[in-house]
């Protein structure tokens, strides 16, 4: 088996957007490492052969490696030694052979022993090491804190530590504390500047922290005395090496067993700045946080389709009445519904990652020339897009891996609910999914300034442009004319209830049907990517379509009858 290789729709996602030889034209700057480095492609084609070799990689690695390891590193779990982390014994395992491949470090730029692959490249091996062990995941994707220096740092941080996390290093973002959840501005982790010593100092704890004994951390931390809000705080750096940083405890959590989650405790721990002061919640915290929600849909997608998996595998094997159970409709409802949202999801998934790539690529290129006037008209329309899709893919796929590891579960009946079946500890680890990172709810903060001010619907607009439209002629010339046209009804009804809720000027209002709205668009939204991936491929698609367009109406109209229900309609 190959978790890369076995699942076409992956290796779709990645060739079939236009959007794709623009996103290697700027990672590569034109191919200006050609003749630099032997492992710099020539052109576009060898770009793409580059990162299906890569991807190819890491998929063997998870089948023969991390997935036969996930059981067993779920039953041991991390250890609290001495104010030290242990990771359970096969995690070194799976890090050796990450490492022995060259697996870290993968978006980085090549002069300081990166792969500089694109962050959707970036985005599928998240997603494939996800199916086999989303605890796991936890650890090895966290390479990706090293995005926010390689932006924010100096190039003296650069050279010291992006060599380091390119040779399997962990990182760790440390921002939540004891009384600091998802509100950040109230951090109160002390920073002050030694005079004598010429360095930064920590003092104070840490709560909730994935990987927290790692290597290199990104630390929020209130470097101006006096404050209390998000304007007195930056971004450090700590390294391990230096020591002042011990592990008060590893959390005992429902899931991601082999991700250690701890409280930390600095004391006088020496650190760097990184960036400018003040700027640490402001700017790169925002950064940081937009490529882990984007880290996180990644890792729901791999959850989800570890479901299916494990749904249809079980589903094939077990008879009941003379024959097998995924011969029942009830349990083949169950089997293509987790597909449809598999699907949807992945491709709202891959289409921000596509957005995140173009805008992040010509804001490296800004810091090295000044953009062309249409350069940062393209910098500001995927910056946009980017900032508007990630709380979609993250909300509305840590939801779906929820809901799909749930059906898994019901798929199995009462061994699913045994511990010696993977479907719960699927189950178990898809939970923090939506919690973490930012919650949905805060998702729906995030996106519904986008519902509010017209950008959804303008998105959609395009959308539909780009599809058959709902005229006789384009009925039937689409093989999908019956879905396109209930998606044409599903975008009329979400416009409509938008209008009425902004109608009533409340903002109580807005907050109340805000989660219904966001569910709305992101339902529609994805009803047009998977439509546009069925057009293209019917054979992989177009079930999955007519599938998710039947819950997507179900669930449009649903939330249509609460709006109209709430304002007395």
């Amino acid at each position: 088996m190959n978790y890369y290789k076995d699942i076409s729709e992956i290796k779709f996602e990645l060739e079939n957007s236009p959007l794709m030889e623009r996103i290697v034209e700027l990672k590569e700057r034109s191919f200006e490492d050609k003749d630099k480095y032997d492992e710099a492609p020539q052109d576009y084609a060898d770009a793409m052969d580059t990162y299906d070799k890569v991807l190819d990689v890491v998929g063997d690695i998870v089948a023969n490696v991390v997935a036969p390891n996930a059981e067993e590193v779920d039953a041991e779990g991390p250890h609290h030694e001495n104010g030290r982390v242990r990771y359970a014994s096969k995690t070194y395992e799976n890090l050796a052979a990450m490492n022995q491949a060259g697996l870290s470090g993968m978006t980085m730029p090549r002069r300081y022993g990166g792969l500089n692959l694109p962050v959707t490249v970036y985005t599928a091996a998240n997603e494939i090491v996800s199916a086999g062990d989303a605890g796991f995941e936890n650890i090895w994707s966290l390479q990706d804190c090293i995005e926010t220096l390689y932006c924010f740092g100096s190039e003296e941080q650069r050279q010291k530590y992006i060599p380091r996390v390119c040779k399997g290093e962990t990182m760790s973002m440390d921002l939540t504390e004891p009384d600091a959840g998802s509100d950040l501005q109230s951090v109160m982790l002390k920073a002050t500047f030694d005079e004598e010593n010429n360095c930064w100092r920590l003092n104070g704890a840490k709560r909730f922290i994935t990987n927290g004994d790692s290597d290199i951390h990104l630390v929020l931390a209130r470097s101006e005395a006096g404050t209390r809000d998000g304007r007195g705080l930056s971004m450090f750096i700590y390294d391990k090496r230096d020591g002042g940083v011990d592990v008060r405890r590893i959390e005992n959590k429902l899931g991601i067993h082999g991700s250690p989650t701890c409280e930390l405790v600095y004391k006088n721990a020496k650190c760097e700045l990184c960036g400018d002061r003040k700027l640490g919640l402001i700017k790169y915290v925002m950064s940081l946080m937009n490529g882990a929600r984007l880290g996180i849909a990644a890792q729901s997608v791999g959850l989800s389709q570890a479901a299916y998996n494990e749904a249809v595998a079980y589903a094939k094997d077990r008879k009941q009445f003379g024959k097998a159970i995924i011969e029942f409709p009830a349990v083949q409802e169950l089997i293509s519904n987790i597909k449809a949202r598999l699907d949807a999801g992945r491709a709202l998934l891959y289409q921000t990652a596509r957005y995140v790539d173009i805008y992040k690529a010509l804001e490296d290129i800004s810091r090295d020339r000044k953009l062309e006037p249409e350069e940062r008209a393209e910098l500001k329309k995927y910056s946009r897009l980017a900032d508007a899709f990630t709380p979609l893919a993250k909300g509305m796929n840590s939801e779906y891996a929820n809901q799909n590891g749930y059906d898994c579960i019901q798929v199995h009946g009462g061994s699913g609910f045994m511990l010696e079946y993977a479907c719960q500890r699927i189950y178990r680890d898809a939970r923090i999914t939506s919690i973490y990172e930012g919650t949905t709810q805060l998702q729906v903060v995030a996106a519904i300034r986008y519902v509010t001010n017209g950008f959804y619907s303008q998105v959609i607009e395009e959308m539909e442009k780009d599809l058959p439209q709902p005229s006789l002629k384009g009925r039937e010339s689409s093989p999908f004319k019956g879905e396109l046209e209930r998606v044409f009804a599903m975008a009329e009804k979400f416009n409509a209830c938008t209008a009425a809720v902004k109608e009533t000027g409340n903002q109580d209002t807005l907050d109340l049907c805000a989660r219904h709205l966001y569910e709305m668009a992101a339902d529609v939204i994805m009803c047009h990517l998977l439509m546009q991936n069925a057009t293209k491929s019917p054979e992989l698609f177009g079930e999955s379509l007519r599938c998710y367009v039947r819950l997507a109406e179900a669930e449009v109209e649903k939330h249509n009858s609460w709006i109209k229900n709430t304002l007395g309609e």
